[in-house]
Parts: C-alpha cells; sequence; structure tokens
C-alpha cells in the first residue's frame, strides 16, 4: 500500500517523528496509522535506552501553584543542551510533570526509592511508574521517553519538592 504525503504529515504532527521515520513506520504498519504510532514509540523507547547515559547539564527548573496557592510544586528537569530546553515539547513536559506532583503528591521518583512505610504500592507513589493524570494510558516516564524520542538527546528529572499549605 502506497503511503500518501498527507497521512505522513499526520503522523509527524502527532508524534514529533521526522519525515522518513513517519514514512518508514506506515510502510511498515501498511497504513495503519495506530501501528505506525506504536512503531514509532517501540524506536523512541529503544532510542532513549541508549541515551540514558549521556550527561543532562541543562533543563528548566519548573514552578507550578494550584488550588488557590494551597499547593505548590517545583520540579527540575533536564535535558543535554540548552537549546532543547528552549522547545516547546520540553517546557510542556516540565509543566506536565509539576501539575502530576501537584496532583499526584508522589514519593519519590522511581518505585526503589519509595520509603518502607506508606500506603499504597512503590509504582502508585513512585512519580515515573504513575499513571499520567491527563492520559490514564501512559506513565510519566513514557512521557518523558517521547521527548526524548522528539529531541534526540536524554531527557530526565533530576528532583522535585511538593509543598501544601498545612500539611
Amino acid at each position: 500500500m502506497a503511503v500518501s504525503t498527507e497521512d505522513v504529515k499526520k503522523l509527524r504532527e502527532e508524534t514529533g517523528a521526522g519525515v522518513m521515520d513517519a514514512k518508514r513506520a506506515l510502510d511498515e504498519a501498511e497504513g495503519n496509522f495506530e501501528k505506525a504510532k506504536a512503531v514509532l514509540r517501540e524506536r523512541g523507547m529503544a532510542a532513549a535506552a541508549k541515551r540514558s547515559e549521556r550527561e543532562t547539564g541543562q533543563g528548566v527548573v519548573e514552578a507550578y501553584i494550584h488550588g488557590g496557592g494551597r499547593i505548590g510544586v517545583i520540579v527540575e528537569v533536564q535535558c543535554e543542551t540548552d537549546f532543547v530546553a528552549r522547545t516547546d515539547g520540553f517546557r510542556q513536559l516540565a509543566k506536565d510533570v509539576a501539575m502530576q506532583i501537584a496532583a499526584m503528591n508522589p514519593l519519590a521518583l522511581t518505585p526503589e526509592e519509595v520509603p518502607a512505610e506508606h500506603n499504597g504500592t512503590a509504582e502508585e507513589n513512585a512519580l515515573l511508574t504513575q499513571n499520567f493524570i491527563k492520559d490514564g494510558s501512559r506513565t510519566i516516564q513514557q512521557l518523558v521517553q517521547d521527548v526524548v524520542a522528539t529531541t534526540g538527546e536524554n531527557v530526565r528529572i533530576a528532583r522535585f519538592s511538593r509543598f501544601e499549605l498545612g500539611a
């Protein structure tokens, strides 16, 4: 099946993938849009694993205030270059992560860091393994991997703090 330029354009807009990556994914998926998105996701995860050892010396510190000033969050999201730190996708990731922390109050970044004394599972209390509040079918780790796949750089959440009035 021949893949149209409109299909490639649509897949690029939805995923942020390059032209040739989108075309190859659509060819591999025989024109099936959802399968092509899955192919790009798998490739992005493989690319993220390869980049995970690279140094992250740039990024942003994002602040978020919620509930009329009753909850505040500060999160540090890192990447390799200041160029990527200024992109809309990277900035949106930082905002989404800050909102996630405000809403879900994670105890730690990873399940291994969750204290032994807690309610719920370690996965529920770790930021990276929590389901994203805007899309419950994805985790925060998957959001990070999507930005890695889009930017071609290592991206990581370095640390965060959540403050709640009276807590």
